[in-house]
């Protein structure tokens, strides 16, 4: 997923509205003859239904990743994703129609304007999986550097392909040997001959890594071709970063984060934020008490004990505090000790199953965002038994406190749940993003995803 608002995405999205609208008055036409058919939209409520149909089909669109290309892997998953798409739009329309008639388009233009707005889409998607996936297209970057790390920024470049970079090698003081764990980078020349390298190739962007910086390096070289307006270079760290959407531990070096990190938050943003995600919550608490309520009978009708699992976690600045979840376990499921919950764990109740894959379980959760123990975005908060031992085997993992925890995050989002040390590492990379470029832009697209991941049923255990 990528991890700002892509500009691509923004012109599909864009170009998703003008071919959902004029399907819609291309199937009017057909149907009703031209000039009726311009007629129809002036008609009362026109308007408004097309509106309707446009954010179902828009965003069925989303919930099929239809805006995220690095996930298409070929034209015929292109293909099988939008003919989904399509049809869970047409029969979530179907649902609401049967039930409120007043939003229905007309069974002839409707069944006219799928197919028409299916082959518009197909057409568009098909046109930017070829500009993707073509090798003369997108920026042309060189990697400077030796050692592991060129293979994760090739691999990392590959794997985003829809970001438009291609990577067309690498220079260094050696060529390097040995088994590539993944597809291999072609050695362009020594650091002496980077400029020759750079002019060859049409390059315009050089990534440089975090190791190599020191030594003998080009430093006056790079600095005559930054100034002079031509080139982009930038650290791996941060190239990793943005085409990655994480912060590489491995690579990590306290002084980027210093001078990298995000602009200081005022306090009235603080203040805004604080009462907006409250407010957000109470509203959430009450919309979702009937749901709660079938939950708590649920819960105490399919196992004995408490109805409510308490359990102390940690907070903002390592303050402890009491969260509150529907109990999905047995009651002595921790009577040998603290143990990360695994995948089809069997101390997981039937009913605990179900609502941990629903997301219900968290629903108590509202109130500690109430109480202000909580956001609605940030670091899942983690136990103090895990802390403690999480912070001696993993760099910087205390620094995920320096945020509110979240009822939901950019980890949870692009990670699976963590169950052992080396997993807790690579949320945190998630988290360190996060924390680094925390905004309510971002808030809003972690919210979208969290939504699409409990649709799907994607990362709970």
């Amino acid at each position: 997923m990528n991890t700002r608002i892509n500009a691509r995405a923004v012109i599909l999205l864009f170009a998703d509205i003008a071919f959902v609208i004029f399907g819609f008055v291309l199937a009017a036409v057909i149907r009703l003859g031209f000039s009726e058919g311009v007629a129809w939209f002036g008609e009362d409520l026109a308007s408004v239904k097309i509106v309707f149909a446009l954010i179902a089909s828009i965003g069925s669109l989303y919930l099929f990743d239809l805006y995220d290309f690095s996930v298409i892997s070929s034209r015929r998953e292109l293909i099988v994703r939008l003919i989904q798409s399509i049809g869970t739009t047409w029969l979530f329309l179907a649902v609401i129609y049967f039930f409120f008639p007043l939003f229905l388009v007309g069974r002839g233009i409707a069944a006219l304007s799928a197919p028409i707005i299916l082959m518009f889409l197909l057409a568009s998607r098909m046109a930017i999986h070829f500009y993707l996936g073509h090798p003369d297209f997108g920026e042309r970057v060189i990697l400077v550097g030796s050692g592991p790390a060129l293979d994760e920024l090739n691999y990392a470049t590959m794997s985003r392909r829809d970001l438009g970079y291609r990577i067309v090698g690498y220079v260094s003081g050696e060529k390097l040997n040995g088994n590539r764990p993944h597809s291999p980078l072609e050695y362009m020349g020594r650091l002496d001959e980077l400029e020759e390298v750079i002019a060859n190739e049409r390059i315009s962007r050089v990534v440089v890594g975090v190791s190599d910086r020191r030594g003998k390096f080009p430093l006056d070289m790079l600095l005559k071709l930054r100034l002079s307006g031509g080139l982009a270079i930038e650290e791996s760290t941060t190239y990793l970063e943005r085409v990655t959407g994480k912060v590489h531990l491995d690579s990590l070096l306290p002084s980027w984060l210093i001078f990298s990190a995000r602009p200081r938050e005022t306090r009235v943003m603080q203040a805004f934020r604080d009462i907006s995600q409250r407010l957000l919550a109470l509203v959430g608490l009450i919309a979702s008490l009937p749901l709660a309520l079938l939950t708590a009978v649920a819960v105490k009708l399919d196992s004995p004990g408490p109805v409510f699992y308490k359990q102390v976690r940690v907070g903002k600045n390592g303050k402890h505090f009491v969260l509150v979840k529907f109990r999905s376990m047995r009651t002595d499921a921790e009577r040998d000790g603290a143990v990360w919950a695994s995948v089809s764990d069997d101390r997981t109740t039937r009913v605990g199953r179900v609502i941990r894959k629903l997301r219900l379980d968290e629903i108590p959760q509202f109130w500690n965002i109430i109480k202000g123990d909580m956001s609605f975005v940030g670091p899942r908060p983690e136990r103090p038994e895990f802390v403690a031992k999480l912070a001696e085997s993993v760099p910087f993992y205390e620094y995920r406190h320096l945020v509110a925890p979240g009822l939901t995050g950019w980890a949870q989002v692009n990670y699976p749940y963590g169950a052992s040390i080396e997993e807790s590492k690579r949320k945190l990379e998630f988290d360190l993003y996060y924390i680094k470029n925390q905004s309510i832009s971002l808030d809003l697209v972690i919210l979208f995803e969290t939504i699409k991941t409990i649709l799907s049923g994607r990362g709970s255990r």
